[in-house]
C-alpha cells in the first residue's frame, strides 16, 4: 500500500488555517501566535509532513539549511568544530546538512557545490582543502564562512585560533622550564596554522636564545601517522631534543606512543606538548600539556560570520581570531641534568 507524502495544502486542511498560515508556522516566520503554531507542528509530525527545501528556498530565496563540508569526520579538531557550528546553527533556527569525503588526496565534485548551492543558504568550510576545492568555493558566488584557510587563499571570510600566539606560549612555557634543544612537528603546509605556529617556533628559538639545528624541524601533516614518523626521526638524531612541541595533538599522541615504546618516560626523559586541547588530551597518561584552542567559538563565530552573509550583511572583518590558552598538565617537566 503506498503512501502519498502530504502536501502544505493537505497540512493546512488539516490544521484548519490557510496555507499562508501553515507555512509561516513551519518556516519559523513572526505573526504566528504561539498556540497556533504548535499546533501546525504538532499536525505536520503526525502526517509526517516534510518542508520541500527547494521550494522554500526558490519562493523565499531562504531554505534555512546550512550546508558543512568537513572532508574528514574522524579528525577530533573537526569533530568539536562541527559539533558547535550544528549547535549554533540550531540555536539560530537553522538545520545543517554535513558533507563528508574520507578520501584525503579527492577532492568534491562540483556536483557536491552545485547540490550544497541547491539545498542550502551557505557552507561552512573545515580543513583539510584540496587544490582547487576553495577556488571553487570562491568561484561560486556563494556566502562562505571557512575555518582556517590555505595560505594563498585570504580573500573568503575565516575563522580561526590565534596560532601565533598559541604557539608563542608553548615555546616560552618549555624555554622557561630550562629545555634548550626544543624540537618542532609541523603541521599540513597549505594551512595558514600550520604557518603562524612554525613562524612562532623558530621566533621563540631566537628570543629565547634556543638551540637552531634545522633537523629539529620535521613534517606532521597533523596527523597521528605522521607524529610517529616524525617521533622516530627526532629519536635518531645524534643529539636528540628534550622536548618536542607538535603543532596538533594528534601528532602529539603519536609523539608520546613512541616515546612509550621505546621506553622512555614523557616529562622526565621527553617534555611533550601539543595544540588543540581535545578531549582525550586529558586523559591520555601523562595527560598533554597543549595550547587550546576554542572549539566552541570557532564554530559559532563561523555560524555567526556565514548567517550575516546570508542575511545581505558584510562581516564585521574578513578575518576573526579568537584566542586561546596554554593548558599546563604533566608531560612536560625541567630537563633531566
Amino acid at each position: 500500500m503506498s503512501r502519498t507524502t502530504p502536501t502544505l495544502a493537505d497540512l493546512a486542511a488539516a490544521a484548519g488555517v490557510s496555507t499562508m498560515t501553515a507555512s509561516r508556522a513551519l518556516n519559523n516566520q513572526p505573526g504566528i501566535a504561539q498556540r497556533t503554531r504548535a499546533a501546525i507542528l504538532k499536525v505536520a509530525s503526525e502526517k509526517g509532513y516534510v518542508t520541500n527545501r527547494v521550494a522554500q528556498k526558490l519562493s523565499s530565496g531562504q531554505s534555512g539549511v546550512i550546508g558543512v563540508i568537513a572532508l574528514q569526520l574522524d579528525i577530533p579538531f573537526i569533530i568539536g568544530v562541527v559539533n558547535s557550528v550544528v549547535r549554533a546553527a540550531a540555536a539560530a533556527g537553522n538545520e545543517v546538512l554535513i558533507y563528508s569525503h574520507p578520501e584525503r588526496e579527492k577532492q568534491p565534485s562540483s556536483n557536491v557545490l552545485q547540490l550544497l548551492q541547491q539545498f542550502t543558504d551557505g557552507v561552512v568550510a573545515l580543513p583539510p582543502y584540496q587544490p582547487g576545492f576553495v577556488e571553487a568555493l570562491a568561484r561560486g558566488r556563494f556566502p562562505v564562512a571557512m575555518v582556517d584557510s590555505p595560505l594563498d587563499h585570504a580573500q573568503l571570510p575565516c575563522v580561526t585560533a590565534d596560532d601565533y600566539g598559541g604557539a608563542r606560549s608553548a615555546m616560552k612555557h618549555l624555554a622557561e622550564l630550562g629545555h634548550k634543544r626544543i624540537a618542532f612537528i609541523a603541521g599540513s603546509e597549505q594551512l595558514g596554522s600550520a604557518g603562524e605556529r612554525l613562524r612562532a617556533y623558530h621566533e621563540a628559538v631566537a628570543v629565547h636564545g634556543l638551540v637552531r639545528d634545522p633537523a629539529l624541524v620535521v613534517p606532521g601533516r597533523y596527523s597521528l601517522e605522521g607524529g610517529r614518523a616524525a617521533a622516530l626521526a627526532l629519536l635518531a638524531l645524534k643529539k636528540r631534543p628534550t622536548a618536542i612541541f607538535a603543532a596538533n595533538d594528534l601528532s602529539a599522541f603519536g609523539v608520546m606512543a613512541v616515546l612509550q615504546e621505546q621506553g622512555l618516560k614523557i616529562a622526565q626523559d621527553m617534555s611533550v606538548v601539543g595544540f588543540d586541547d581535545v578531549p582525550a588530551a586529558l586523559h591520555v597518561h601523562p595527560a598533554l600539556t597543549t595550547v587550546r584552542q576554542p572549539m566552541e567559538g570557532i564554530g559559532r563565530a563561523a555560524v555567526s560570520t556565514l548567517l550575516s552573509q546570508i542575511a545581505g550583511l558584510a562581516p564585521d572583518s574578513a578575518r576573526v581570531t579568537l584566542p586561546t590558552e596554554l593548558i599546563v598538565r604533566q608531560s612536560t617537566a625541567p630537563p633531566q641534568r
